[in-house]
């Protein structure tokens, strides 16, 4: 990649609904409460979920800086249909296990998610297509009481809170965090070593950041990892998700030796569920690029109210700096995104100069009954601030903007 670089904790098989607007852990909680199948087969499940959202813009603006998903201001958007097919390890098995997942998503969203080397011209207009999950995992009762889960293939990154699955996030926009400090996709192998009833350790080795294989798929043909931690404490009230990727992300056609220049990209996610009804989310983030000698990274505070079971009232404070002008960047054009990640000319384009960024996001995300041919139905409202920290004039020449917007992912 070359100059941003947008990320899920960790991935789910299936899709289940969550009961709130927040997931607590990359734990599968529901799976644990679940009979296990008699039969391996039994276990494969088959999911379709649909999200369409719009973000207005008082602003005559052709782009919401600061946000690449909802980017199309006053424009209704088929973000994702998202069809998943897979079976989940069972977390309570103490032998052997084999699962596997394969996602596939159409949409708008498919403009930012899809990995390099991968379907980079399908489509040229704002709908196209993108395998976010392709893989193998298994379970591996050695080493410890808990065992190994690894997985193979292609798969989400577990770096941070927000994730490509709209059911597992509160908001309808991302985080600063998630458009330019972590990544979205990996190609290669990560395991996970359960070593306590509290800790997890996390190790990997892939392709990069949001890169496949080969020629066009790993743009420096550079090994990149992961690395960290998961606490679990309070009896799984409090956890801590630590975790690193460090590679070479410029992209060759830009840079020479580009598979010399590392890119760090750090993050912590603190989940405390304070109560039944109360949960607080602290994301602390770093990144670093050695080629750009420049550093971006910040902070966001996740705070959300069950007030009923079909009501939880959300709200999200982040500031997020970028001094050398390097990760924030917006991409009108269809194909600006790949185009820049592969380091062609493209049509993004950036601040006047770099600065540090604030957001306030408030909503509320609202679960009705639903038939039983139904998983569920999220309608989710929101009201966004953004503003330049530094008085920077990012938003059409503006040091600041609101945007109105909602979404509904409906789920089979």
């Amino acid at each position: 990649m070359t100059t941003t670089m947008p990320r899920p904790s960790a991935p789910r098989i299936g899709l289940t609904l969550a009961a709130g607007a927040l997931v607590l852990a990359p734990a599968l909680a529901q799976a644990e409460d679940a009979k296990p199948p008699a039969t391996w087969m039994e276990g494969i499940t088959f999911g379709l979920q649909l999200e369409a959202g719009v973000t207005a813009n008082t602003k005559k603006t052709s782009n919401n800086f600061g946000q690449l998903f909802t980017d199309k201001p006053n424009t209704v958007l088929l973000s994702q249909v998202l069809f998943t097919v897979g079976r989940t390890i069972d977390p309570k098995e103490t032998g052997w296990d084999v699962g596997f997942k394969l996602q596939l998503l159409g949409g708008t969203d498919a403009r930012y998610t899809h990995f390099l080397g991968e379907f980079d011209r399908s489509l040229s207009g704002r709908y196209q297509f993108d395998v976010v999950e392709a893989n193998v995992t298994v379970h591996a009762p050695v080493l410890t009481a808990g065992g190994i889960d690894a997985k193979v293939g292609q798969y989400a990154t577990p770096i941070g809170y927000e994730t490509i699955d709209p059911v597992t996030n509160p908001f309808y926009s991302h985080s600063y965090i998630f458009n330019f400090g972590i990544p979205l996709k990996h190609t290669g192998a990560l395991a996970i070593l359960h070593a306590t009833d509290m800790i997890d350790l996390y190790a990997g080795l892939d392709t990069g950041v949001n890169t496949s294989i080969g020629n066009t798929g790993d743009n420096n043909k550079a090994i990149g990892g992961i690395a960290g931690a998961q606490l679990t404490l309070l009896d799984g009230k409090l956890t801590v998700l630590a975790l690193s990727h460090i590679g070479a992300e410029s992209a060759s056609l830009l840079v020479p030796n580009a598979g010399k220049y590392m890119r760090y990209l750090n993050d912590i996610a603190i989940t405390w569920k304070a109560t039944d009804a109360l949960t607080f989310v602290t994301e602390l983030n770093y990144i670093r690029d050695d080629f750009a000698k420049a550093d971006g990274g910040g902070i966001a505070q996740y705070v959300a109210y069950g007030l009923t079971d079909t009501l939880t009232l959300n709200a999200r404070a982040e500031a997020w700096a970028d001094s050398k002008n390097f990760f924030v960047a917006a991409f009108p054009g269809n194909q600006d995104f790949t185009n820049a990640q592969f380091g062609k000319p493209s049509g993004a384009f950036s601040a006047p100069k770099g600065g540090t960024y604030g957001a306030l996001t408030l909503g509320t995300t609202y679960k009705p009954p639903m038939p039983s041919a139904f998983t569920g139905l999220l309608i989710r409202p929101e009201v966004r601030y953004d503003r330049s920290l530094s008085g920077v004039g990012a938003f059409s020449g503006k040091k600041d903007a609101i945007t109105l917007a909602s979404d509904i992912v409906l789920t089979f």
